[in-house]
């Protein structure tokens, strides 16, 4: 009858486990000397060892004849542990005796002196699946056990023991097993039963395998139905799609070809393969480039060994350490959600839709990633936020059919205008004196209402102003000058919006609260007071403003931020009044 390798390649003695050699060497110098412990805990990953080395500890300090620590294998002692005759020595799995019950029995039993060997051996494996009360049962005797008794105890899952459980035991971690030394192990078992395991399958099974020996050992027992094991058979063995296509997949990932990405998975999926085992291996290939990436000069030792390193070195390149991170959660959320899935390939599908437009991503994660590609971006000088100005102010313009455009100013700060106007006055002044002559004659309007008495009375108390007081004022601009200056505004605010914070963005366009006019080479804003005003009246947002007009004048332009007066709200010029001929003048 055919045996499965892990069971036909146990080991026998301490000598033959491979990887432990800290815990093996513990044990047989405490066999050789009889400085055994009443009760031991060994702690590890599936396939490491300890099944096996609790039972050939319970045949060594049984055995009639040790050599160095390590059973005989002859006596009838250790002939009879290997074959089950011997009831002194008593396996039991807690994952399906976990009741108090069957503590109480063991414990019953455990009292009677052993009838074929030295030492009552009881062996309790997935100890930490033990109930509340079948670990206080236990506890006792293992606290106090008969000079004739030991408990070897294993588990997988050290933070489910107890604390009173822990303290009364010789615990013992098992480590996973290197690669290298694992894929020996593969290559040596394959050649003692004559079959043609190449190389490179044998390190693919080691690492498959996750430094379990048993799973490294059934992988090659599911490979050996081929005439030649290699790469591919394994691969095809375990419904893998391969490092190659893996890494075709992740490229047109990085390129954003979702369409590429969708059929490339399709295609692996017509051929059999696993969606999760897919999604697997493309989280094990994003681990890796972020090993490298993170740790440029120590990363080749923490990769997997999966794929090439100069093949991770392309990828860590081209992707952010917060890109891959982001990924990886992607694909880990879509693994959880597969596994519950009816349908796994629709999970993948949307995963690997997901990971191609990051757009369709608004959390922190991916928030930070494409933020980091940004930084690396500017940090590589890949494109620049300086704008590109236009060949002449008068050719930027054009589109808003300004017939004179204003001149450029010499290089002045900005405001310098209004810092003194007797000294420097407005270039508008003698415009506005020309302009007084033609205002709106206010008695043509009294004609047609009488006026009333009070409002006489107190237009004929009000004195004028002293000519000194008076502060000149810039003149109205014309109807073309002004809708050039609300289409240059419309079109500012509609660049800058996204370019501010988020909570800002609501501001431009809405007059109430901001508004703008451009003259020149001096873009004024009048915001509204207080919270608005001071959220504006920051450098950086009013360089922004600078560097927006700039794109659109194709010049220098500088910012300059003032008040919103309440009187300014919603009033209209004289020019608009005129056209309106039932309008009245008071006062």
């Amino acid at each position: 009858m055919y045996q499965a390798l892990y069971r036909k390649w146990r080991p026998q003695t301490f000598d033959e486990v491979i990887g432990q050699k800290h815990i093996t060497d513990t044990l047989k110098s405490q066999v050789r000397t009889g400085r055994l412990s009443h009760a031991y805990l060994f702690i590890g990953t599936r396939g490491t060892g300890k099944t096996t080395c609790a039972r050939i500890l319970a045949r060594a300090v049984n055995c009639e004849h040790p050599v160095d620590g390590n059973p005989c294998g002859k006596c009838p002692a250790c002939r009879g542990i290997a074959d089950g005759s011997i009831l002194d020595v008593v396996e039991l799995d807690a994952a399906s005796n976990n009741g108090v019950d069957n503590v109480r029995a063991l414990r019953e039993e455990a009292v009677f002196s052993p009838a074929a060997v030295k030492k009552r051996v009881y062996i309790i494996d997935e100890v930490h699946m033990l109930s509340t009360s079948a670990f206080n049962a236990l506890l006792k005797i293992l606290e106090e056990p008969p000079e004739h008794l030991i408990f070897i105890l294993a588990t997988t899952e050290l933070q489910k023991v107890p604390a009173t459980i822990l303290s009364r035991c010789q615990r013992h971690s098992f480590r996973r097993i290197e690669a290298q030394e694992l894929s020996d192990y593969v290559a040596h078992v394959a050649a003692e039963e004559k079959l043609a395991l190449s190389r490179e399958a044998a390190e693919l099974i080691a690492r498959l395998a996750e430094g379990g020996v048993r799973d490294a050992l059934s992988l090659l027992d599911q490979c050996s139905a081929s005439e030649k094991i290699d790469v591919d058979a394994v691969y095809a063995a375990m419904g893998l799609a391969g490092k190659r296509r893996i890494e075709a997949l992740f490229g047109r990932i990085i390129e954003h070809d979702t369409e590429g990405a969708l059929k490339a998975f399709s295609a692996m999926w017509m051929e059999g393969k696993d969606p999760i085992a897919i999604l697997g291996e493309l989280f094990a290939l994003m681990r890796d480039a972020l090993m490298l990436r993170v740790a440029p000069k120590g990363g080749a030792e923490l990769v997997s060994g999966g794929h090439e390193l100069a093949v991770l070195r392309q990828f860590a390149k081209r992707l952010t350490s917060e890109e891959l991170s982001a990924g990886m959660e992607t694909i880990q959320s879509a693994l959880i959600a597969a596994r519950a899935a009816r349908s796994p390939r629709t999970s993948a599908e949307l995963c690997l839709v997901t990971l191609c437009s990051s757009l369709l991503k608004q959390d922190m994660p991916d928030f930070n990633a494409r933020l980091s590609r940004i930084e690396e971006q500017l940090a590589r000088g890949e494109f620049s936020s300086a704008p590109a100005p236009k060949a002449t102010f008068e050719e930027a313009l054009e589109p808003y059919g300004t017939e004179e455009p204003p001149s450029p100013p010499d290089e002045e700060e900005p405001g310098e205008y209004f810092e003194d106007e007797r000294e420097a006055a407005p270039p508008w002044e003698k415009e506005a004196e020309a302009a007084e002559e033609e205002e709106l004659d206010f008695e043509q309007f009294r004609e047609e209402q009488p006026e009333d008495a009070f409002l006489k009375d107190k237009r004929d108390e009000r004195q004028p102003e002293p000519a000194e007081k008076q502060t000149p004022q810039p003149p109205a601009e014309t109807p073309a000058e002004n809708a050039d200056s609300e289409r240059i505004w419309r079109d500012l605010c509609a660049r800058i919006v996204p370019r501010l914070p988020a909570d800002m963005r609501i501001y431009p366009g809405d007059e109430s609260r901001l508004r703008g006019t451009l003259r020149g080479g001096v873009l004024t804003l009048e915001a509204e007071s207080g919270f608005v005003y001071n959220r504006f009246n920051r450098t950086e947002i009013l360089q922004k403003f600078s560097d927006c007009a700039a794109e659109l004048t194709g010049r220098t332009v500088n910012t300059v931020l003032r008040e919103l007066s309440e009187t300014s709200r919603g009033t209209r010029s004289l020019d608009e009044l005129k056209a309106f001929p039932e309008a009245r003048v008071i006062g």
